[in-house]
């Protein structure tokens, strides 16, 4: 019997970026993929499938949807919407339909994600007026993290913290599970999984299920990102606050877009520009002690997990920067994990050497797939499409 395609956008919104791809679920790559970017900023652009980009005023994602909508051919075909939410809290551990009763607790989850999700949630309530027939679904990034144990998501915090919700939560969930669908047999039992662009995360994966990860309460905690210094004693905090007055607006600023690679380097949160400038004492500062962090936290994880079997780069920088690679890597023999060089200088899946106790993988994650596969799968469809083995 032939499959039942379906029709799935899948919406991911970003900050100050907007991206649409349109399924014909379960075909192994989307139909059309329309990016828009520079939302909310004086010099917005749109493309279509990669393409030319075309500048035009964005002054927030409302008219940033507009812009995209209007490049797609028909959507009176469409079947389902699917959404990517930054923070579900501790109330929602898998994909739901959005109805009145989820957009009010997301409402609440606002504070947990203010950069994220009043964008995401302005676009599920234009949808229900744009295309009032469709039904929506909610697919969380923490969602994959919800089998976390308890020892790896309290906090030892007061109690009166803990019941306000204080606690990790992880992030990166959609591109986690990506990969773990996309390794398929190839997965090991032990793997930790690295995922490394502008923001940054290393997961502990038990037989493809979450075990720890490095992301807490909110996607500042763990590891150096591009513009997020990741792991920081709260007491320098308090001391910015106490000692220099420092507004915690401010500091909330300096913690989101002036710190990480950014902030060590003093001129660039763009890793391949600080790899192009390794000469450079500051660059090569960011780029070292941003490859120390991650490896550190493999073997972190890998006590957690009672060993390491395998680890997996993806992300923009996990799978383009094969120095990256080649220096966390490098750091992590006493786990037994041997780089295949010249696999990874032309960034082969497997990058590891045949007697390397761990396998070393660099995956290219699809969050749009995924979305998709969780909206089919509420939906009542068989997941199983796309090239995954």
């Amino acid at each position: 019997m032939a499959e039942i395609a379906v029709n799935i956008l899948a919406v991911n919104v970003g900050s100050s970026s907007l991206r649409l791809d349109w399924w014909n679920f379960p075909a192994a790559q989307p139909t059309m993929t329309l990016q828009a970017d520079g939302i909310g900023g004086g010099d917005g652009a749109v493309s279509a499938d990669e393409g030319p980009s075309e500048r035009t005023l964005l002054p927030d994602h409302a008219a940033a949807l507009r812009a995209l909508l209007a490049r797609l051919p028909d959507v009176s075909g469409l079947d389902y919407i699917g959404h990517r939410l930054v923070h579900g809290g501790g109330t929602y551990r898998d994909a739901v339909r959005i109805d009145a009763k989820v957009l009010s607790d997301l409402d609440a989850l606002v504070p947990l994600s203010p950069l994220h999700l009043p964008p995401a949630i302005q676009i599920i309530r234009q949808l229900i007026v744009l295309l009032p027939r469709v039904p929506q679904a909610a697919v969380f990034d923490t969602a994959f993290h919800a089998t976390l144990p308890a020892r790896a998501y309290e906090y030892a915090v007061a109690r009166g913290w803990r019941e306000w919700g204080v606690r990790r939560y992880g992030f990166h969930g959609l591109a986690c599970a990506d990969v773990v669908w996309q390794l398929a047999g190839h997965l090991k039992e032990r793997a930790v999984l690295l995922h490394l662009g502008a923001g940054c995360s290393a997961t502990a994966v038990l037989r493809g299920r979450s075990l720890d990860t490095t992301m807490g309460f909110t996607p500042l905690e763990g590891l150096v990102m591009a513009t997020r210094g990741g792991d920081i004693d709260p007491g320098v905090l308090l001391f910015l606050q106490r000692e220099h007055g420092c507004s915690p607006t401010e500091i909330d600023r300096a913690l989101n877009y002036e710190s990480g690679l950014l902030g060590l380097s003093g001129f660039s949160a763009d890793m391949k520009t600080l790899l192009e400038h390794g000469d450079s004492p500051p660059a090569a500062l960011a780029v070292e002690v941003f490859c120390y962090r991650a490896a550190k936290a493999v073997g972190a994880l890998s006590i957690a997990l009672g060993g390491c079997d395998q680890v997996v780069f993806s992300g923009g920088i996990g799978e383009h920067a094969a120095p990256v690679r080649a220096q966390i890597v490098g750091r992590l023999g006493t786990l037994g994990a041997r780089l295949d060089e010249q696999a990874n200088l032309a960034h082969l899946p497997v990058v590891s050497t045949p007697d390397s106790a761990v396998a070393i993988h660099v995956v290219r994650v699809d969050e749009g797939r995924q979305i998709a596969r969780d909206t089919a799968r509420l939906a009542g469809m068989d997941p199983r499409g796309g090239d995954g083995s």
